[in-house]
């Protein structure tokens, strides 16, 4: 059997999380973004690494 290699997936998993939780969090705080809120949660969740990237580029209003 292929046994997964831990040490290769675990950065990535890290990364992922590092990048989901604040862009998540800020999401939740922002008053208004560049279009639904609870799509650019749907985004952040599930679109992997690039989800939360595409969040802090293109959805925060300037303040």
């Amino acid at each position: 059997m292929n046994e997964i290699n831990w040490l290769l997936i675990a950065p990535i998993i890290l990364l992922q999380l590092f990048l989901m939780i604040p862009a998540l969090i800020s999401c939740m705080k922002q008053e208004e973004t560049n279009g639904p809120k609870w799509l650019w949660g749907l985004i952040i969740l599930f679109v992997s690494t690039i989800g939360p990237i595409l969040y802090f580029v293109l959805a925060r209003k300037k303040q």
